[in-house]
């Protein structure tokens, strides 16, 4: 059983940075895709960006491309998500995403296990 915990939301002001983290434990994952995904208020859950565990390939939404960046430290089991230049559209609840698969996911059934969320809140 893979387990997934977010840390590193919080409240900021437009423009500012965060970095959110996602420590995994579990089988190995050398051969995993992992992803973040977002929950506005009272919409659906989106996606963000994944990365494969084994290259570190890359892949983005277009509502985050060129502000945020995923990326993995292997000997932690961790993945990032770093976000610059924070905008009000950007408050959600951040959630981590495992696969048991390659392949850059971009669609929440496509992910198996889940973390508990982190709330990131952008507003002035």
């Amino acid at each position: 059983q893979v387990q997934l915990v977010e840390t590193g939301g919080g409240l900021v002001q437009p423009g500012d940075s965060l970095r959110l983290s996602c420590a995994a434990s579990g089988p190995t994952f050398n051969n995993n895709t992992m992803g973040w995904f977002r929950q506005p208020p009272g919409q659906g859950r989106d996606f963000v960006a994944a990365t494969t565990w084994s290259s570190g390939s890359t892949y983005y939404s277009d509502s985050v491309k060129g502000r945020f960046t995923i990326s993995r430290d292997g000997a932690k089991n961790t993945i990032y998500l770093q976000m610059n230049a924070l905008r009000p559209e950007d408050t959600a609840v951040y959630y981590c995403a495992a696969r048991p698969a390659g392949g850059l996911a971009a669609h929440t059934f496509q992910y198996v296990w889940w973390g508990q969320g982190t709330q990131v809140t952008v507003s002035s």
